[in-house]
């Protein structure tokens, strides 16, 4: 994050676009542009989808429980399915009113067009810039960024769309317009889509490689096998792991445990490791084949 830390920023890009949702809306309205109108709808969703993240942020910083002993880390996952979903419903809104005025086109006032866009440039890149730093930890923060570069984009375009209009005289520019903002949309939000299923479903971050995982566990001195090795994300920021390793003879001390979990969080940023000792001197583990869990 910047030197603003997550609540703040949050806030204040909530509060800004917000506002800047409610005038826009009304200068669709008065001048008639649909892509003002598309635009607007874009930044609800965004500002709606900030507000999950925001809460989703809060309740994962509280504290494990009896009931939630990982406490309410995973609603980050939560949030980002659900930011991904509003932006889908969104496009699918905005399409259905684009394509109704793409076939009886209405008079736009171009001026008022360029200035509420040109605004929107200006409070979507500040908002944006709150959560630069954060972006790559984050899967939350990464959406509000891309959601907020995103709209900087968008209403960069509607400046342009406004130009046109204004020297061409041509209506149709405006719902085009629109209709290239929900492509636009629709391409930017399908990454996230597919990130947060994934998290939602406890697949390993893409950034793991779990046959490397599973490597560098085997190659631990002592280690003849691994087995039950499970990688997930306990949240959009934090990745879980469990193993059972096998370890023939005497049982390995607490420097050893120790200094695997260090290895593991160094190389593969894994914070949160659970690992069992097996002696395979006794029964044969449960969950030995791969295909048990």
């Amino acid at each position: 994050m910047t030197s603003v830390g997550k609540g703040q920023a949050f806030a204040v890009a909530v509060v800004l676009n917000l506002g800047f949702t409610a005038a826009e809306i009304a200068a669709g309205i008065i001048s008639g542009s649909m892509a003002l109108i598309a635009d607007a709808g874009h930044n609800l969703s965004d500002v709606l989808a900030l507000l999950l993240a925001w809460a989703a942020n809060t309740l994962a910083a509280r504290p494990p429980s009896e009931r939630f002993t990982y406490g309410l880390k995973s609603s980050s996952i939560l949030a980002a399915l659900a930011n991904a979903a509003l932006l889908w419903l969104a496009v699918g809104a905005i399409l259905v009113e684009t394509i109704r005025r793409i076939s009886d086109p209405a008079p736009v006032e171009g001026a008022m067009m360029i200035t509420v866009a040109a605004l929107g440039i200006v409070i979507n890149g500040f908002s944006a810039w709150l959560f630069a730093r954060g972006r790559k930890a984050d899967l939350n923060v990464r959406a509000a960024f891309l959601h907020l570069m995103g709209d900087a984009a968008v209403s960069a375009g509607v400046v342009v769309a406004g130009m046109a209009v204004m020297f061409t005289g041509v209506a149709l520019i405006d719902p085009l317009t629109s209709l290239a903002i929900c492509l636009v949309i629709g391409w930017s939000s399908w990454g996230l889509l597919k990130d947060s299923l994934r998290m939602g479903l406890l697949a390993a971050p893409e950034s793991i490689d779990v046959s490397e995982v599973r490597a560098f566990l085997s190659a631990q001195p002592g280690v003849s096998a691994v087995h039950d090795l499970h990688v997930w994300p306990m949240s959009t920021t934090e990745t879980a792991l469990t193993a059972h390793l096998v370890m023939p003879g005497a049982l390995p001390g607490d420097g050893f445990l120790h200094e695997v979990a260090h290895e593991l969080h160094h190389r593969f940023a894994i914070g949160h490791p659970t690992i069992q000792i097996e002696t395979a001197g006794g029964a044969e583990c449960a969950l030995e084949s791969d295909g048990v869990v």
